[in-house]
């Protein structure tokens, strides 16, 4: 893996981290599926414009098209309404771990419903994962967690798995904003009808906090995040990619301590450490071994 690409991954998971903690600042001051449509949106129209300036082209190929609606449907509008709804009661640090999860639950499945073999390596990670889960969110709960928050979070990550598991091996390609701003506008179509009907008519009102962090959560994670990912996975697959997950536990405490000021204790910081090295764990046991070669593989500009 070379120096670019660690980048990319090591930014994709300061920004997905970062993501939980705007999203607490908007859910907590309007309606959060209206948040979403609006996000979805705009974004959509950024980034379908940035790929017409870039040249790109909605002609996309069946596993491009079934990209868009797999994630459209299962990352952004089941995913992130559940999670948006769910972060309501739920804050940013414990619907961070929950989501981090999904690189576990992944591997599970795989095992479970696609019979992937699992490597001993990757069998202890998952052990090791759920413990750190079970430290964090059984001190939680028993500070008076809220468990309708909690169970929206947990069926949010779920539905993420699922879109990962469906998509599994599809890259950027050469229209990758195109498809990032397809996506966002699939979202934003299947949330106008739950959002119009269990929240017409909910007050809230615009402020600048709001406004930022909406705008925070368009640009970066929306549209920034998403290109980074689809690159990355282009240049070094879905399994190695995922890898970087692991930085999401310890980094989502920290932001939002640092930015909402979120307390944490002893379990959140151990919690967080322990289940980043079981994703560690499984991740790594995921990726094949390097094979000697007598011919030099090319290198990704």
């Amino acid at each position: 893996m070379d120096l670019k690409s660690v980048l990319m991954g090591l930014s994709f998971a300061a920004i997905w981290a970062s993501a939980f903690t705007s999203t607490r600042i908007a859910v907590v001051e309007m309606p959060p599926l209206l948040a979403l449509v609006i996000r979805f949106g705009i974004s959509a129209v950024i980034a379908i414009g940035l790929a017409w300036a870039m040249g790109q082209s909605m002609r996309l190929s069946r596993a491009e098209w079934r990209t868009v609606i797999v994630f459209g449907l299962c990352q952004n509008a089941l995913y992130l309404g559940l999670n948006w709804v769910g972060m309501q009661w739920v804050e940013a640090s414990a619907a961070s771990i929950i989501a981090s999860m999904m690189p576990l639950l992944v591997a599970f499945a795989g095992w479970a419903f696609l019979r992937q073999p699992l490597r001993p390596q990757a069998v202890a990670g998952l052990v090791v994962g759920i413990v750190g889960v079970v430290i964090i969110m059984s001190v939680r709960l028993s500070q008076g967690m809220n468990l309708l928050g909690l169970g929206l979070c947990l069926a949010a990550v779920v539905a993420l798995t699922v879109a990962t598991l469906a998509v599994r091996g599809a890259g950027g390609g050469p229209n990758v904003m195109m498809i990032v701003g397809l996506q966002m506008a699939v979202g934003a179509v299947a949330l106008v009808l739950p959002s119009a009907v269990l929240e017409w008519g909910r007050p809230f009102e615009w402020s600048g906090r709001l406004v930022g962090a909406l705008a925070y959560s368009i640009l970066v994670p929306g549209i920034l995040a998403t290109f980074i990912w689809f690159r990355l996975v282009t240049r070094i697959g879905a399994v190695r990619a995922a890898a970087f997950h692991f930085l999401s536990p310890p980094l989502g405490v920290a932001i939002a301590a640092l930015w909402l000021g979120e307390s944490f204790g002893w379990s959140d910081v151990i919690g967080s450490i322990v289940v980043a090295i079981g994703i560690l764990m499984v991740q790594l046991a995921r990726v094949a071994p390097a094979t000697p070669s007598l011919v030099a593989e090319p290198r990704n500009a």
